[in-house]
């Protein structure tokens, strides 16, 4: 049926072709044309995914990045139209020869980080606020994003992990907030990495890529310098239980455990299958987590406010242009809405929420 459609053979009724527009979220008149569109910008994709994600991230994948281009291109243009538009220092400035060490230690100077610092944090919530707003402070918008709008349009980390766009102006990280929240510190780096090597794209949670391996390894030296892990390196020879060596070093400096295995492998500490082992078993720990507390929200009689959640999620940088940028003249309460992906007579109240 489908190929007598696209072939042309049958005439789908109107009706179905606003299904198949919803379906493949793309506008009613894209069924008009009379070839089908070119695939829009998405830089490279550092991904390998598993047959059985390659379907979902065909659609769903595309419709993200696809919005978060356009929203990034409306900020660069307000940037531009106020003649803002300095070139951010860290996009592109570290060539890929550049050793990982001296990545990492460029990229720490930039941003101000201070890993003690980081660490102090009361939790992990407040360690990931911290990298945050050092980076959004150096002119780079950070998002959460991990669907399309609805819990049923939810994209897994195995789709997708972050993407970065590496644009000298308005660059753009758009971290899975499906993800562990441990998680989220490690990916805002590593993304990071990619805007300073100046590479734009997908990433993924394999590691095959030699770009992904490149950024890995720059995001957890900065989390985990080599001197620190030869602290766990040393217990590991001494014989301990390897899961509860990992789970009491990763607590310890709000880091992610599968980060901490990972650094183990790449020291030969540990064993390609050991490493894949843990990885199993820590994502099956985060999946009946995350059931328990969908289960405990469900419970809840009330959540959090509705303005508080959409700030998090696009972040204070972004807000704040667009504050500006209203009250400036520079956009319209409808393109605010756009960038910040909500309806226009939010707009307000959002950039106004405390």
């Amino acid at each position: 049926m489908l190929g007598d459609y696209e072939s042309g053979a049958k005439m789908p009724s109107r009706p179905l072709l606003v299904k198949m527009a919803k379906h493949y979220r793309r506008p009613l008149v894209t069924f008009y044309l009379e070839y089908p569109p070119k695939r829009g910008e998405r830089g490279e994709d550092f991904r390998t995914l598993p047959i059985d994600k390659q379907h979902e991230s065909a659609a769903r994948l595309d419709a993200l990045v696809r919005d978060v281009f356009v929203r990034q291109r409306m900020v660069q243009s307000i940037l531009e139209d106020a003649e803002a538009a300095d070139p951010n220092q860290l996009v592109g400035s570290i060539g890929f020869e550049v050793s990982v060490p001296e990545a990492a230690r460029k990229i720490s100077q930039v941003l101000q980080f201070d890993l003690l610092a980081f660490r102090r944090r009361r939790n992990i919530d407040d360690a990931f606020a911290y990298l945050r707003k050092l980076t959004e402070d150096l002119g780079i918008f950070v998002l959460l994003i991990g669907n399309l709008g609805t819990h049923h349009t939810a994209l897994s980390t195995e789709v997708f992990r972050g993407f970065a766009l590496a644009d000298p102006v308005a660059p753009f990280i758009v971290i899975n907030d499906q993800d562990a929240k441990v998680a989220w510190s490690f990916t805002l780096l590593h993304e990071l990495a990619h805007i300073a090597l100046g590479r734009t794209g997908v990433s993924g949670v394999n590691v095959e890529h030699q770009v992904e391996q490149r950024c890995n390894d720059i995001a957890s030296e900065i989390l985990l310098p080599a001197l620190d892990l030869a602290e766990l390196i040393q217990q590991v020879e001494g014989g301990g239980d390897l899961v509860t060596l990992i789970n009491t070093f990763a607590g310890n400096r709000k880091l992610s455990r599968p980060l901490v295995a990972y650094r183990l492998l790449k020291s030969r500490m540990i064993s390609h299958e050991q490493w894949q082992q843990l990885n199993t078993r820590y994502a099956r720990e985060w999946d009946e987590d995350k059931a328990r507390r969908k289960e405990k929200a469900a419970q809840a009689e009330s959540g959090p406010n509705y303005y508080v959640v959409r700030r998090h999620r696009v972040g204070q940088a972004l807000v704040d242009v667009i504050r500006w940028a209203m009250a400036e003249g520079f956009t319209t309460p409808t393109k605010a809405g756009r960038v910040l992906g909500v309806r226009p007579n939010n707009v307000e109240a959002l950039v106004g929420a405390n």
